[in-house]
């Protein structure tokens, strides 16, 4: 990623999508799409963050994920949705998902988030996004539901089983790696703010 991030907002609803796009509009290259067909047309190699609604008019937020994934282009995928969590959400493959309204610090925060996870390694992207999928269930779901559902207790395994492959992982780094990764990161993340 080099230059400004580029930012694909996929809202059905015009109003909210300019508006989502005016407040991104002073960090980043921004694309709004109002359709599953037009979010379709503006994705390309380009594009480092989706913001994507899960309710479009003719085909379904899912279904225009599908697509992104099916490209083969590496970005990071945030659902921006009225649509309440449930453990479907678990099978899809995002790296954040978000309950609207969404306040201007809330979004700007959100693609900055992303794409500083995107400068990680895919180890660390893959626990970022099962630990954002068990935070969203957390905020939205009861304790017992959550204890009682299957998914969730799945869920709960994959995270232990990523952080103790992160834990072995960073055991295996010297102090001299770990600070040259430490500045790979950094040396990543000046050039694309730049």
């Amino acid at each position: 990623m080099t230059g400004t991030a580029t930012v694909l907002v996929v809202e059905d609803e015009r109003e909210l999508a300019d508006l989502f796009a005016d407040w991104l509009a002073t960090t980043y290259d921004v694309r709004t799409a109002y359709t599953a067909a037009e979010a379709l047309d503006e994705f390309d190699e380009a594009v480092d963050v989706v913001l994507l609604d899960r309710r479009l008019p003719e085909r379904s937020g899912d279904d225009v994920l599908e697509e992104i994934h099916a490209s083969g282009h590496d970005c990071q995928v945030a659902m921006v949705t009225a649509v309440d969590p449930d453990f479907d959400m678990l099978e899809l493959g995002i790296d954040a998902y978000v309950v609207k309204p969404v306040d201007r610090d809330d979004l700007e925060g959100l693609v900055s988030r992303l794409l500083a996870r995107s400068l990680y390694s895919e180890e660390v992207q893959e626990y970022f996004a099962l630990a954002s999928k068990r935070a969203t269930l957390e905020t939205t779901k009861q304790p017992k539901e959550l204890a009682a559902n299957e998914r969730y207790q799945e869920l709960q395994d994959a995270i232990e089983e990523k952080r103790e492959d992160l834990d072995s992982l960073m055991s295996e780094l010297d102090d001299e790696d770990f600070l040259a990764v430490i500045r790979g990161l950094d040396d990543r993340e000046s050039a694309t703010t730049s």
